[in-house]
């Protein structure tokens, strides 16, 4: 029997330098991708997803390129507009791609610099991660 998962990685934690810039800028686009969010303290949580202050570290993410699965090319869209009117920049607008065919994507920059994408892609045709054969029975 085949194992699946609804998704490979459990959660991200991103460490933003201003709250009160990156936390719209994530809900904005986090929302525009279907997820629901919380809204806490100094930080957002998106179940997969959880957006928070540096903390006493001071320690930023940075140079992270974290790219989300759209649905379809208009929640692509809707996340590049979402993200540009809540402090994102432009690092590249909604389009196909010539990475291969069928790949249309858009690229904002964070509030601290990191590369955030969302995608549709032709190619991918499962929702879920097989991992492992098993013998459930055993």
């Amino acid at each position: 029997m085949r194992y699946h998962v609804g998704r490979l990685i459990a959660h991200l934690d991103i460490r933003v330098s201003d709250p009160a810039t990156a936390l719209p800028f994530y809900t904005a686009i986090l929302t525009a991708l279907g997820q629901s969010v919380e809204r806490l303290e100094d930080a957002i949580n998106s179940d997969e997803l959880y957006v928070t202050a540096s903390g006493t570290t001071g320690r930023v993410t940075r140079d992270l390129h974290l790219c989300f699965q759209a649905r379809d090319r208009a929640m692509v869209d809707a996340f590049h507009a979402a993200g540009l009117a809540h402090g994102g920049r432009d690092n590249g607008g909604p389009g196909l791609r010539d990475y291969h065919p069928g790949y249309y994507a858009a690229f904002l920059l964070d509030p601290d610099g990191n590369n955030i994408e969302a995608k549709v892609d032709e190619r991918v045709t499962a929702r879920s991660v097989p991992v492992i054969d098993i013998d459930i029975d055993s």
